[in-house]
């Protein structure tokens, strides 16, 4: 007998298959046992948590009907949303009637035919489910969604789906139709706070709900899907009106009305209540952003019955100050064309918004329901750091390197000028940010690139600015529009050391049986580096770099980093400012764009934001920018570098204690500088420069890597071009006495 080597004996092959089959059976075996547990289960779990619960109308109507409470970051309520009380039901003959057909044409065509569930809509939804690839569609009938609004959560699972059937069920069985529908449109949320038909047709039309016509309640069952989405009390009609002609259109079809009345109701001018201002007074914008932000996360349908009690990050004292400076600095301003005003306060080092303030007022007609702290806007010269932000990381400039203000022709033929419409020659990047130059800054973003500065405003926070193909140079100068949120966020990432934090409104969630269900925890990101972020505070906190334009205008009592901004025709005016723990933008202008009477940042919004800074500052301790590892000073310079870009001749380095700030100072008594400003003066008009001068500017040309010679070639080649640049002289000395040169 001969046997083969490269096959197995047939015994073998069939124990494998007999093997594999056996396996097979027990997988098969054990997912129908997990199946049965799991079905016996849910039907005895379902039945022992929520039967009780059925026993009444009026506690199935009423289970979910609590509301949400808004708390600030001390524990005092300011706030509160869907009011939970006790609403009286109104019989189904009194409803009516179009409401009723309504209801079931658009919610559940079989309703008076089926027992809890319709078999024939879950197919459909689930066939829908398969084809969008997600569990979307929910097939449920009217009893369902009342099983759902007053019992289950809104999630949407296989087990909560499984619950629901079970319930509507038990539903239909102990109630008949009329009474469903009944406890149904009784209890459906529609939108602006109005839960139940009868709250929701005079939130509406000023009506009782037997008295709603055919366009008004097929308008009020077009509300159900996405009621605050939908509402023409808060939103434009589009939607809501196709809305109502489908409803409508399947009244027609179900032959509840006739093809004449659903015409008639189409084409019926609605007469909409006024909206009421039933909202608190104080913190209306901010407390509107915590709503959305809940209902983005849970659904509109689960938190206007969840009975949260949300601990926010505001605080009211900081929130009540706010808005009484805005109405006091705006009643000052008024002469000048100003009617508004937005304000951002957040905590650098978590991202927490301890006030917000996006009207001046929200009953305002015509503007006071805008939150302009969330509009885009254009920024002016705020906008100034972010771009030397990156030419600072990108090594493009240190703050000690010459920039020219002068006329000057860039790409696209573009020739920026001053706010002050004067050129100052040569001055350092430190200056020229500092006192808001503008055709330094372009010079310092030409050198950069926009992708880099579009790159480096999305890193820290801006979102509106994204395609660089859309800016140019002017985007230096504030072209491109931002959110005040966003920029004083930006400014927050700087004021801790390059570490950004989102924004956040909700420090705590608890539900209705005060239990925890959700805590914020901050999540710092690296976008920047610290010596970086360090140099740009260095520069807006320098007082006396500053003073040159600002004077003393921007100084409080005590050290902040602060930058103003003025859009183009004075259209939008900003001063944006922080310490290490405090950042506030401040924002004043008017909502469509009406140009102010010659209102700067450091005139309309600058006020605001020193009164707030001054009194949210009071009591604390003062706080210095730290001084990373990573930063060197040059005594001499008096200017601090990143290692690596300091000069390499000329000065010793030495690195100062960590929480002092050495910013550009003048000449200190006692030390002897090369000119003074009286022979300065007689030197430009003269045009007699001492050779120990051009010696003592040469020496500081080499430490910025400049040939020898070329501070006195741009002298020259000035003199030759225009003999009467008086001011680029004077320029040259203050340089001079700036970093105090000496002579032996």
């Amino acid at each position: 007998m001969k046997l083969s080597l490269n096959s197995p004996p047939k015994n073998k092959k069939q124990s494998k298959r007999k093997n594999s089959r056996l396996n097979l059976k027990r997988k098969f075996l054990a997912i129908f046992l997990a199946l049965t547990l799991f079905l016996s289960l849910v039907p005895i779990i379902t039945y022992a948590t929520y039967i009780p619960d059925l026993d009444s109308k009026e506690e199935i109507m009423n289970k979910s009907s609590t509301g949400v409470v808004l708390f600030d970051r001390n524990n005092q309520p300011f706030f509160t949303f869907y009011q939970g009380r006790e609403r009286q039901a109104v019989p189904l003959d009194e409803i009516s009637p179009y409401l009723q057909m309504a209801t079931v044409a658009s919610e559940d065509k079989e309703f008076y035919s089926h027992y809890g569930f319709s078999p024939k809509a879950i197919v459909r939804a689930l066939i829908t489910d398969i084809k969008r690839g997600n569990f979307a569609s929910g097939g449920s009938t009217i009893t369902q969604q009342l099983v759902k609004n007053a019992l289950l959560s809104p999630d949407k699972s296989i087990t909560r789906k499984i619950q629901e059937i079970l319930l509507a069920q038990e539903l239909e069985r102990r109630y008949n139709k009329n009474e469903i529908l009944e406890m149904y449109l009784n209890s459906v949320y529609f939108g602006e706070g109005a839960f139940g038909v009868e709250e929701a047709a005079g939130r509406y039309f000023d009506k009782k709900s037997p008295d709603l016509n055919l366009a008004e309640a097929a308008l009020l069952v077009g509300l159900l899907p996405a009621p605050s989405k939908l509402s023409p009390l808060s939103n434009d009609l589009t939607e809501i009106k196709k809305r109502q002609e489908l409803i409508l259109q399947k009244m027609m079809e179900q032959k509840m009305i006739s093809d004449e009345d659903r015409l008639k109701a189409e084409k019926e001018t609605l007469k909409f209540k006024p909206k009421a201002n039933d909202l608190n007074t104080t913190g209306v914008h901010f407390a509107i952003m915590v709503k959305d932000e809940l209902i983005a996360h849970y659904g509109e349908d689960k938190v206007s019955r969840s009975g949260f009690k949300v601990k926010t990050t505001l605080d009211l004292n900081f929130q009540t100050q706010a808005e009484q400076v805005v109405k006091q600095q705006l009643k000052i301003l008024a002469p000048n064309n100003v009617s508004n005003a937005a304000i951002v306060v957040e905590d650098p080092k978590t991202g927490e918004i301890k006030a917000l303030v996006g009207s001046k007022d929200w009953g305002a007609e015509g503007f006071g329901k805008v939150n302009v702290a969330v509009m885009p806007r254009q920024p002016g010269s705020s906008f100034k750091p972010i771009v030397y932000a990156a030419a600072l990381e990108e090594k493009v400039i240190t703050p000690a390197t010459i920039l020219w203000d002068q006329p000057t022709t860039f790409a696209t033929n573009y020739r920026p000028k001053n706010y002050d419409g004067k050129f100052r020659g040569p001055v350092t990047a430190r200056r020229a940010l500092a006192n808001s130059l503008n055709v330094p800054s372009v010079e310092v973003l030409s050198k950069l690139g926009v992708s880099s500065a579009v790159e480096m405003a999305q890193r820290v926070g801006i979102t509106t600015i994204e395609d660089p193909q859309r800016y140019g140079l002017s985007l230096v100068l504030g072209a491109g529009e931002v959110k005040l949120l966003d920029i004083t966020n930006a400014y927050a990432t700087f004021a801790n050391m390059g570490l950004k934090n989102d924004p956040s409104f909700i420090l705590e969630i608890k539900d209705k049986y005060d239990q925890v269900i959700y805590t914020h925890q901050a999540k710092p990101k690296k976008v920047l580096n610290s010596e970086v972020a360090f140099l740009i505070s260095s520069i807006l906190s320098d007082s006396g770099a500053r003073a040159e334009i600002f004077g003393t205008v921007l100084n409080i009592s005590r050290k902040v980093a602060v930058k103003t901004g003025t859009s183009e025709s004075y259209r939008d005016s900003l001063t944006i400012g922080y310490t290490p723990s405090l950042a506030i933008g401040v924002w004043v202008g008017n909502n469509d764009g009406r140009p102010m009477n010659s209102v700067a940042g450091s005139l309309g919004a600058a006020p605001i934001w020193k009164q707030l800074m001054e009194k949210f500052l009071q009591g604390t301790p003062k706080e210095q920018f730290i001084q990373p590892e990573g930063i060197v000073t040059y005594t001499c310079r008096r200017e601090y570098f990143i290692k690596g870009t300091e000069p390499t001749a000329g000065c010793a380095s030495s690195t100062p204690s960590p929480t002092v700030t050495i910013s550009p100072t003048p000449p200190q008594e006692g030390k002897k500088s090369a000119l003074n400003q009286p022979f300065l003066l007689l030197l430009g008009r003269n045009f007699n420069l001492t050779k120990a001068a051009f010696l003592c500017y040469d020496d500081y040309a080499q430490q910025d890597h400049v040939p020898a010679g070329t501070w006195q070639g741009k002298v020259d080649g000035s003199l030759s071009e225009e003999p009467n640049l008086l001011g680029t002289f004077e320029n040259l000395g203050n340089i001079f006495l700036h970093r105090w040169c000496t002579t032996g």
